[in-house]
């Protein structure tokens, strides 16, 4: 009886003696899972990665066109230094040009005083009209002193063709060949600069030479 019992036991469960395969499927499908999480953070890790180089290609790029931004900038910046210099050294040269021709006018009026005074008769030296003159004359010159203004020498000296210009060439053998002789009319400097040239007769001891500076007024 124990031997049908056992058999039916059997029967009811024909597998019972055999080993299990049932867990072998839970442990592919456990594997299975575990690579597609592999594969997923290796495309993952894929993707930062392709973001990254891509985050750096765009960085590099925006640092070039700063680079670029900053050298057009300081050529810019340069430019306008050099502009802005040529433009004080037009203007001061502008200012100095206006300002010398206001000085040789007042120097023409200068001469004019000197001449009217080396003119007054002796015997009304001494009125009042004439003192007011020289005094306007003396105040005249004390501002073109102030101004930085002084007489070139000139008589009895070497032509200087910076600072004189020769009107005349008179035969003499009282003075050295291309000595100054006699100033027709004053020259000027101001600082190291000369305003107005002197007008000049130049001493020549030999005939045949040709001076470079003659003029029209030479005597023969």
């Amino acid at each position: 009886m124990n031997d049908r019992t056992n058999g039916a036991a059997d029967a009811a469960h024909p597998n019972q003696g055999e080993p299990a395969s049932e867990p072998i499927a839970p442990a592919k499908r456990g594997g299975t899972r575990a690579q597609e999480r592999i594969a997923g953070l290796d495309s993952q890790a894929a993707d930062t990665s392709a973001r990254v180089r891509e985050l750096e290609q765009r960085l590099e790029a925006a640092l070039l066109k700063a680079d670029e931004a900053e050298a057009g900038w300081q050529r810019a910046r340069a430019d306008f230094a050099n502009l802005k210099r040529r433009t004080e050294e037009a203007r001061a040269g502008f200012a100095t040009v206006a300002g010398d021709r206001l000085l040789v006018r007042v120097l023409d009026l200068a001469d004019d005083f000197d001449l009217a005074v080396s003119h007054v008769p002796d015997g009304v030296r001494d009125t009042p009209w004439v003192q007011g003159v020289s005094a306007i004359d003396r105040k005249l010159r004390a501002l073109l002193e102030a101004e930085g203004i002084s007489p070139l020498e000139g008589e009895g000296l070497p032509f200087d063709p910076q600072t004189q210009q020769a009107i005349s060439h008179e035969d003499t053998a009282d003075a050295p060949d291309g000595t100054v002789i006699r100033v027709m009319q004053r020259g000027y400097a101001i600082g190291d600069r000369v305003l107005r040239p002197a007008l000049v007769a130049v001493a020549r001891n030999d005939q045949t030479t040709t001076h470079p500076d003659d003029r029209t007024n030479d005597k023969e």
